[in-house]
């Protein structure tokens, strides 16, 4: 039971002189046939007009149909034995599980569909331990493979989150903390700007600057260096702005504990503002990593392409996943797609490596934690002897 009659507990709590426990959450047993119901019957509704009355057709219009009845019958059939305010309470808990259950039917297709065209290919060792330097297009699926590109893309990620991490947390502390004087709020407002204009930059835009400035203008070559320069710059911004929502959730009074002690600003910053907001930081890094190492329009114009391993991102050309990708998933050749589709399922399989080791090392861990942990248990362990033991 999820909503309550508030008269009918008003009423049966004064007549009979004591309180009612009431139970939250859970569902009943007419929610669920409700909601079959509604389901069956907006399903045979649904039917009915795309196959006899309506020159309707397409499976995609079929199921956005269904939906949309059924959330109407389901609204109609509630009605009938709830008040107005549990329909709205159970339309907008039904429109919030089918809206998850979406999003995770559409990954789960993506994945599986990946990882159904690449099987064929990274069901193969080789294709974790070889390049494609002696490979042809006509060479079998157990030639050739992306190590070459796993290390270009894991080489140019590293560089590109060492450049843009200290630089996008640096100017996040900048607006939050120079933004509370008045002085101070004049120089935040330009960076702002800067800052906003640079997360709706296109990824092309960032990889010709990167080509034109660096390449053309001073002279570097082609290199996983100058690629690492332009993930940086779609990085930064990612970064900056998921930091200063984060910085700004620090408690204020655990900075004026720390003024009151005599601390510094940039102490206070050091040590108790940037250890307090570690867990967010670690999703912002999260967060700008997960851009930086799907882009392929930065990588294309400044890095290069090779089929050889490179190890020296600051001389030659370095191949990454994204652009292992879009080289060979637009060859006619089946074994070439195949292995278009293994890199990106290697592609999901490092950033689901790289998530989970910033999750771990992005827990919050005060250093008292190892300390108080083994007398804690001991209390525990005390107080249910002492709860078992009968009293003399």
């Amino acid at each position: 039971m999820t909503t309550i009659d508030v008269q009918n507990v008003i009423d049966g709590s004064s007549e009979s002189g004591e309180q009612q426990r009431i139970r939250l959450g859970g569902v009943t047993r007419e929610e669920v046939l409700t909601m079959v119901g509604a389901g069956a019957g907006s399903l045979a509704l649904d039917w009915l007009l795309y196959e006899r009355i309506l020159p309707f057709s397409g499976a995609f219009g079929f199921l956005l149909c269904w939906y949309l009845l059924f959330l109407a019958l389901y609204a109609i059939a509630g009605r009938l034995q709830w008040d107005a305010l549990t329909v709205r309470e159970r339309l907008a808990t039904a429109l919030a599980w089918s809206s998850g259950l979406l999003v995770l039917a559409l990954i789960g297709d993506q994945i599986g569909y990946v990882a159904y065209r690449g099987v064929d290919a990274a069901r193969h060792l080789n294709f974790f331990t070889e390049t494609m330097r002696s490979t042809a297009a006509l060479d079998p699926i157990t030639s050739g493979g992306c190590l070459h590109a796993v290390v270009g893309s894991l080489e140019q990620l590293g560089m590109a989150t060492l450049f843009s991490v200290p630089l996008g947390v640096l100017t996040a502390v900048f607006l939050v903390e120079a933004g509370q004087t008045r002085r101070g709020a004049r120089l935040v407002k330009p960076v702002r700007v800067l800052v906003e204009a640079m997360t709706a930059l296109p990824s092309i835009v960032a990889g010709l600057f990167v080509l034109g400035v660096v390449v053309l203008t001073l002279g570097v070559e082609k290199s996983g260096f100058a690629a690492s320069l332009a993930l940086t710059v779609m990085m930064m911004p990612i970064v900056t702005r998921a930091a200063e929502v984060v910085v700004r959730l620090v408690p204020g009074t655990l900075k004026e504990a720390s003024y009151a002690l005599g601390a510094s600003q940039w102490r206070t910053v050091w040590h108790v503002v940037l250890p307090t907001a570690r867990p967010g930081l670690t999703t912002a890094v999260v967060l700008g990593m997960a851009r930086g190492v799907g882009e392929t329009s930065p990588v294309l114009l400044t890095a290069g392409f090779t089929t050889r391993l490179n190890l020296d991102a600051f001389h030659g050309n370095q191949t990454s996943l994204p652009l292992f990708v879009w080289n060979y998933i637009k060859q006619p050749y089946p074994d070439m797609v195949a292995r278009a589709f293994a890199a990106g399922l290697t592609l999901m399989a490092v950033v689901l490596i790289l998530f989970v080791t910033a999750r771990i090392l992005g827990r919050h861990r005060t250093p008292t934690d190892r300390r108080t942990r083994r007398p804690l248990r001991r209390a525990r362990a005390d107080a249910s002897n002492s709860l078992v033991q009968p009293a003399n």
